[in-house]
């Protein structure tokens, strides 16, 4: 099947890598001229484990286009997904400016019947609104059906998530749209479920917002433990053997970040809010995981006391390993806050370092642990990246002027940590 993904980001890029690697043509397209001519160089503009290898197998097998001409783009597409941008304004609400300027660019180029795919993470109506928008600028009458698919991608094994998905959601209006997507995902032969487009929408914030809760709230968990003498990864892992709550998202640190789990939290409040329904619940997981930077500060401002003018090593920049990116990452965050009480910031990230330099300033990058360590009152554990799980603690104590280590992430055994000479500081424990 030729397939036509308009926007090269996470969703966009990996989506179409795959869906060329189980044989059909697609055609990715992106108006940043930059961005595509790097991916024509075989160049990534994100980080994503196992993705250039992908993209330039297929690019070399003659699947994979890379254009910034959305008419070239849809001319021979059966299928087009939108796979753009959706951030939160101001008040919480999405903005859709991104999809609507790609739904104004399919109807001029729409010449005949095609499949339009809301990837894109998107509140609730958008299929309406992109089905309004292509009728109002197309100048061929012909037919078009939306869809909504939303993806379900973790970023760092977003490869993976996308060809052994949980799951399959398509969101249709039709028995005829339905068994076109069928067809163009049969080879996965995972779990498909078709819904009305309505609900499609509603899963995807569903799911995030859900997730965010299960966050929070070992959050919660966490700052009872250290109060009480009690160990939130023990409490943690004896809730998770519960089937009906599970391990996954029980991991108790410094917060959710990056793309989704902020924005689709606030989107899914302030949808409900329009139609009056009462978001105290969602409310509480925000506010909980907006305190959890500010804590821990506090807590490294105490042991600091006073914190101007002291060096403090952090480790670990994205949002989450395996991924360079820094969308709501707890990292800056920290940084800043700490920037503002007078402290001097030494920074390391395996992957993320030339993201940051855009962003971070009036920090001194290193090339490794070992050198943000160097003369350093205090390390900061902020990602939770494996070669920081390896690193020597002896080693990385030595090159310390102080002895105090902040874990975030709880990637440390505390007995292992004060054997090499930190004093520890944890989430959710004493």
């Amino acid at each position: 099947m030729n397939v036509c993904v308009i926007g090269t980001g996470y969703v966009g890029l990996v989506t179409g890598a795959v869906f060329a690697d189980l044989g059909n043509e697609v055609y990715c397209v992106d108006n940043d001229k930059k961005k595509i001519e790097m991916l024509n160089r075989g160049e990534m503009p994100i980080y994503e484990p196992g993705l250039k290898e992908m993209v330039r197998r297929n690019v070399e097998d003659g699947r994979l286009f890379f254009f910034t001409s959305v008419a070239k783009g849809i001319k021979s597409a059966k299928v087009v997904f939108i796979a753009v941008g959706t951030p939160s304004r101001t008040n919480g609400e999405t903005d859709l400016s991104a999809v609507a300027a790609v739904a104004k660019k399919i109807a001029l180029h729409l010449d005949d019947y095609k499949i339009i795919v809301n990837k894109s993470t998107v509140p609730v109506g958008t299929g309406n609104f992109v089905r309004n928008v292509i009728e109002k600028h197309q100048r061929t009458d012909v037919e078009f059906d939306v869809v909504s698919n939303p993806e379900f991608l973790k970023e760092g094994c977003a490869i993976a998530d996308c060809l052994y998905p949980d799951r399959i959601v398509i969101g249709v209006s039709n028995h005829h749209v339905a068994m076109a997507l069928l067809e163009l995902y049969a080879p996965l032969e995972r779990p498909m479920l078709i819904t009305d487009v309505e609900s499609a929408e509603v899963i995807k914030y569903a799911s995030n917002a859900f997730l965010a809760t299960k966050i929070s709230f070992i959050n919660f968990i966490a700052n009872l433990c250290e109060k009480v003498g009690a160990d939130v990864s023990l409490v943690a892992k004896g809730m998770g053997y519960d089937l009906r709550i599970g391990k996954d998202f029980l991991q108790a640190g410094l917060g959710y970040g990056g793309s989704c789990f902020p924005k689709d939290t606030l989107s899914l409040i302030r949808t409900a809010q329009n139609f009056r329904e009462d978001t105290s619940l969602l409310e509480a997981v925000v506010k909980i995981n907006q305190e959890r930077v500010p804590k821990f500060v506090r807590r490294i401002e105490r042991k600091l006391n006073p914190i101007k003018g002291k060096v403090v090593g952090v480790l670990g920049l994205a949002f989450k390993s395996n991924t360079d990116d820094l969308r709501d990452a707890k990292s800056l965050e920290i940084i800043n806050n700490l920037l503002k009480k007078k402290a001097i910031i030494r920074v390391y990230d395996p992957v993320a370092m030339d993201n940051a330099r855009t962003i971070l300033k009036n920090v001194k990058f290193c090339e490794n642990a070992y050198e943000v360590a160097q003369g350093a009152d205090a390390l900061v554990i902020v990602t939770d990246w494996n070669e920081f799980k390896l690193l020597n603690l002896e080693k990385l104590r030595q090159e310390m002027r102080k002895p105090y280590l902040f874990d975030g992430r709880n990637i440390y055994n505390k007995e292992r940590a004060e054997r090499a000479g930190f004093e520890y500081f944890c989430i959710g424990k004493r």
